[in-house]
């Protein structure tokens, strides 16, 4: 750990995007002097993120393979007139894993400090004060905090959900089940997220894509538990919960690489506005970071760099995205939006990989729309979202 109140880079917030940023500037930077603040006592929250084998940039492989817990071959998703395995690798990275790679990595570096436990209370453009007292000063300071700082923004859906990892042999499930949306719909559209962790170790999430933000954890524990009896799942406990609120905004900014604190993570967009991923731009943006030279991005903040290129290929994707997410909750019935994903799946599996990693081309933009709507598309809804709209 080093001492000393000037560094390198500095960031705040201990979240997937600060910790990959940093573990990415470290291996190509050992003697960096950088700084991570996490106001909480541990890295990564409470959390499970997953991602396709095609998210994951061989340049990145190298630190994130470390943080991997568990990996299959495929996964499937369950719509009421649709069941599909899907031959594209999975994998998922546990906070727990995170906390204890990122530590130990971070804590090693010669030159790196990392402070736990305490919230940043003043951010300025090169310095941030401590609730403490502590000052600290950085060229480029890098704010990276949960998604609670983006729902205000103005997105209109939310994605929540309420997880449980339950301790259930001979559960005899081998790959992810990604939707389970074979189910009574209510709150917007509703499935089940289902993870095989172990062979007597299952994670269970009832998700929603909803108009609210709020999460009733009972009903949803009464509901697990009912699934996972209807299925002969026997639950012999819980090991633990988790639960989460993200955006799904269709009115939102872009990322701005050139923003004085550098904003990323969830504060920045930087996640998926249909499906709510976080993983492949929280890599990206972690690959551009360390591509390029910190000095100049913090003399030229407006200036040609690596991340500038990572900000306008996310600024060419992000509209067609976000279409997506207004017409699936203007367009359809909360009932019927399970008709758009399962419309979905129709199409190839690698416009699928694609389409999850945020690297659509324009004709498979064209290829989403081809053909009749989902069953469920109202015109009346439609219209009148974009009378409300306009």
């Amino acid at each position: 750990m080093a001492d000393g109140t000037e560094f390198d880079v500095a960031f705040v917030g201990g979240g997937l995007a600060s910790v990959l940023a940093a573990s990415l500037l470290l291996e190509r930077q050992p003697s960096l002097r950088l700084l991570l603040v996490e106001r909480d006592a541990k890295l990564g929250g409470n959390h499970t993120w997953c991602f396709h084998a095609a998210d994951l940039p061989r340049a990145a492989a190298r630190v994130i393979s470390p943080l991997i817990v568990h990996g299959w071959d495929g996964y499937t998703v369950r719509f009421p007139t649709r069941t599909r395995r899907l031959a594209s690798p999975y994998a998922c990275i546990t906070s727990e894993r995170l906390d204890q790679v990122a530590t130990a990595r971070l804590r090693d570096a010669p030159h790196s400090t990392l402070i736990m436990g305490h919230a940043v209370q003043e951010l300025r453009e090169r310095e941030l004060v401590l609730d403490d007292g502590r000052r600290f000063r950085a060229p480029l300071v890098i704010a990276a905090t949960g998604p609670e700082q983006t729902v205000a923004r103005g997105g209109r859906g939310y994605q929540k959900f309420f997880g449980m990892e339950l301790d259930a042999p001979g559960h005899g499930l081998v790959e992810p089940v990604v939707f389970d949306a074979c189910l009574p719909q209510r709150d917007g559209f509703r499935f089940m997220y289902l993870l095989p962790l172990a062979h007597d170790r299952l994670l269970v999430e009832e998700t929603f894509f909803s108009e609210t933000h709020s999460l009733d954890e009972r009903l949803s524990r009464q509901e697990i538990l009912a699934y996972c009896s209807a299925r002969g799942i026997h639950v012999r406990g819980v090991q633990r919960t988790e639960r989460g609120l993200l955006p799904m905004p269709w009115i939102d900014q872009d990322f701005d690489a050139s923003a004085r604190p550098l904003l990323a993570g969830y504060r920045a967009g930087l996640f998926h506005p249909v499906t709510g991923y976080s993983f492949p731009l929280a890599v990206r943006f972690a690959l551009a970071l360390a591509d390029s030279d910190l000095g100049k991005l913090a003399r030229e903040p407006e200036g040609e760099s690596p991340l500038s290129e990572f900000a306008r290929a996310q600024a060419s994707q992000r509209p067609f995205l976000r279409l997506l997410t207004r017409l699936l909750f203007t367009c359809f019935e909360p009932a019927q939006r399970y008709n758009v994903l399962e419309h979905f799946y129709r199409l190839k599996e690698p416009l699928i990989e694609r389409f999850y990693a945020a690297e659509l081309t324009p004709l498979d933009r064209a290829r989403i729309f081809l053909g009749a709507p989902p069953r469920g598309f109202s015109v009346g809804r439609a219209w009148r979202a974009q009378r409300e709209a306009s």
